[in-house]
């Protein structure tokens, strides 16, 4: 599954892995679907757009996909195919010694009464053609191309805020600015340290993806998410949304808790923690406080 996301300013971007994990479906106390598409605020909501997500996914996301899948699959084929040619190369020649010594005793009048020389070859033989059969196989693997793709089904993300204001609610509040502060100076500093480690950092906290930042890997194109928490040293605890635990656990492999120790207004630490978290939280949670010293000790530098 690839996704492909439009606004309302006509711009089109690939979202990576699972972006519904942070939607939740319309509830009996919302506006219903008719009503929301009545806003003025849904005027750009049309028929073309499935067309429009279709080109982009074939221009953008597609050629990124195969070249993570091709890269992938031709390590695994480099590796496969050297282990075949040791292993069969050391049985053909195994029994081509073994031909040759059977074909010298028969020849000296002493033939062996469980095998022959010819028995031998054949082994030998059809070991090539194994050998040859395989590393066809594995070239045929090799040759990686795309479908088109195609769209099975799309879904109109509403901003909460729209609904709150439909239904005639308060607006819920925001994070405070001290807050926001910190958490925008660990951000920063967590992508300096991608940087350099020699990734390509993106902050896309304010898309409010799962995690809040993307780095990707300049050779294979590969992604890494990263969830940053900036905490005092010494801190209780640290507050994961369910969001973001049901993410690590969606890429497990790509996934890092970055905790940034802020030990005093200049100095401080970064940790990096993977595969955080062990299973999903239970319904209907929608944060979890984890120990702050316990996940600073299974974390490990920055790499």
């Amino acid at each position: 599954m690839l996704y492909v996301e439009l606004d309302e300013h006509g711009q089109t971007r690939h979202l990576q892995y699972a972006p519904y994990l942070d939607y939740r479906p319309l509830e009996s106390t919302d506006p219903t679907l008719e009503q929301i598409l009545d806003r003025p605020e849904c005027g750009w909501i049309n028929r073309e757009l499935e067309q429009k997500a279709q080109g982009y996914a074939i221009a953008q996301v597609v050629p990124e996909h195969l070249a993570e899948v091709r890269s992938r699959r031709l390590a695994l084929n480099a590796k496969t195919e050297a282990a075949v040619k040791e292993r069969l190369t050391k049985e053909i020649t195994y029994w081509d010694h073994r031909a040759e010594e059977l074909k010298l005793q028969e020849q000296a009048g002493k033939p062996n009464a469980r095998l022959n020389s010819g028995e031998a070859r054949k082994r030998a033989d059809a070991l090539q053609g194994r050998l040859q059969k395989r590393l066809e196989d594995l070239r045929l693997e090799a040759r990686i191309s795309p479908l088109p793709p195609v769209v099975i089904g799309c879904l109109l993300v509403v901003p909460v805020g729209l609904l709150q204001t439909m239904a005639g609610r308060a607006p819920m509040p925001g994070p405070t600015v001290d807050t926001q502060a910190a958490a925008a100076r660990a951000r920063a500093i967590v992508m300096d340290t991608e940087r350099n480690l020699g990734y390509e950092p993106v902050d896309r906290e304010t898309e409010k993806l799962g995690y809040d930042i993307e780095s990707r890997i300049p050779d294979t194109g590969r992604l890494r998410f990263l969830e940053v928490k900036g905490r005092i040293s010494g801190a209780p605890s640290i507050t994961v949304t369910r969001n973001e635990i049901l993410y690590s656990l969606n890429k497990p492999e790509d996934f890092i808790l970055a905790i940034v120790e802020f030990l005093d207004e200049k100095d401080h630490r970064v940790h990096y923690l993977r595969r955080p978290f062990q299973r999903e939280p239970d319904f209907g949670v929608t944060s979890v406080n984890y120990d702050f010293t316990e996940l600073i000790a299974r974390a490990e530098a920055p790499n």
